[in-house]
């Protein structure tokens, strides 16, 4: 039988039964969506999480001074380790696997304009810290290594500080009186989407000055607090590839400067966001592939139906078969035949689901999502993916009707009622 009278045989079986060729072909159409549009979302989850990551610092580690565990040279455990401004340059001068280190000291104190007053957490760091924390400005300037060498009473506002502190009013060159120092504000922030934070919460939050600026006026004012000690030592690596081996000599120059043994992890607490990084990844890449596997089922349940419909219509159309064989079709034309409606339903349902998924990605790209909701991706490999298993599906799904339709006798089927 020449293949376009099988086509128009098979259209016209479809077509008497066109709510059932329907339902049968949407599964096929709701497993291809599903593929693209979950391992999209799954893909566009780890994209947003890395850029959200970036906005905390690009490959940084921030060190923070804790309690030994173990004795070591002669010194007993328990000890505080404290860091202080000679720390830092000790790891700038003797760790040449770090690109960039900077102090930095946090202290929340009041903060008073002509417009209004707040109380908020102030950061001072060298200017290097700017760069390699991802601080970027919107209106004014950036510290410069003047402003620290000279100790310039200048601040930086973030985003929401500068809201709160000049509504609707500009802000630079202004002055604000920061714990009762008068500062000149140089630059504000842009907005951050940032995910993640340490000290005392999001950038956007926060005011940024020179480091010898904030060592100066603002002092320890804890009782019994030590003088020169920082909240933190922010460093960076010169290159991802080298990063934990930086790392073991930062550790290694504050062990031998604290006196305590470089394994002590107590001693030394650092919390490394390449490390947070590539866990993160971890989870989103195991997270997309939960996705696309479940997207994967629903389709092949979807071929499930698929087979289930054509022994349906092998069942319904058995007297039919047996006409047929009995005016001379071949057993390879009922085979042929009912492989090509197995192959209408599940190409033309298949194309209909790969156009739906790629149109809603494309659809979700160009509006405005909130920020938990992220862009998804067209995935390339989700799409060969789900091509493939609707191949599978194909040869499947339709074989064994075909061949158990092709096998019937005609005898058989002019006796079924």
């Amino acid at each position: 039988m020449p293949l376009r009278e099988i086509l128009k045989q098979t259209l016209a079986a479809l077509w008497e039964t066109k709510l059932r060729s329907f339902l049968t072909m949407f599964g096929i159409i709701w497993g291809i969506t599903s593929v693209i549009l979950l391992v999209g979302l799954g893909i566009g989850f780890s994209i947003d999480q890395k850029e959200h990551l970036k906005t905390i610092g690009v490959d940084i580690a921030i060190c923070f001074g804790g309690k030994t565990d173990m004795p070591s040279g002669g010194y007993a455990a328990g000890r505080d380790v404290i860091l202080k401004t000679d720390d830092a340059v000790a790891i700038q001068q003797l760790a040449p696997l770090i690109k960039n280190v900077s102090p930095e000291i946090i202290r929340t104190v009041s903060e008073v304009s002509q417009w209004n007053a707040a109380s908020r957490a102030v950061r001072g760091a060298w200017p290097s810290y700017q760069n390699f924390r991802s601080l970027t400005v919107e209106q004014g300037r950036l510290m410069t290594d003047q402003d620290e060498t000279t100790g310039a009473r200048v601040v930086i506002l973030g985003n929401e500080s500068n809201r709160q502190l000049f509504p609707g009013k500009p802000a630079i060159g202004e002055a604000i009186m920061i714990a009762g120092y008068p500062y000149t504000v140089i630059g504000v922030l842009s907005s951050k989407k940032q995910n993640g934070s340490y000290g005392s919460g999001p950038d956007n939050s926060q005011l940024f000055v020179p480091f010898s600026a904030m060592e100066r006026d603002f002092p320890p004012s804890d009782k019994g607090d030590v003088i020169g000690k920082l909240h933190d030592i922010v460093v960076q690596p010169v290159s991802p590839e080298l990063h934990e081996a930086a790392l073991r000599q930062v550790r290694q120059i504050i062990a031998d400067r604290h006196h305590f043994d470089p394994l002590d992890l107590d001693a030394l607490w650092v919390w490394d966001t390449l490390a947070g990084a590539k866990f993160t990844d971890r989870i989103f890449h195991t997270m997309t592939l939960f996705f696309g596997a479940v997207a994967l089922l629903t389709l092949a349940l979807g071929g499930i139906g698929v087979m289930n419909i054509m022994l349906v219509a092998v069942s319904e159309r058995t007297r039919e078969i047996g006409v047929r064989k009995a005016l001379g079709a071949t057993a390879r034309d009922i085979r042929r035949q009912f492989l090509a409606e197995s192959a209408i339903i599940t190409l033309v349902s298949g194309s209909v689901g790969l156009i739906c998924g790629i149109g809603i990605c494309i659809a979700l790209r160009s509006l405005p999502l909130p920020d938990f909701v992220p862009h998804p991706v067209i995935s390339t490999v989700a799409i060969v993916s789900s091509l493939l298993t609707l191949a599978a599906i194909t040869v499947f799904a339709g074989s064994y009707p075909a061949f158990r339709a092709a096998n019937l006798t005609p005898i058989e089927c002019l006796r079924t009622e």
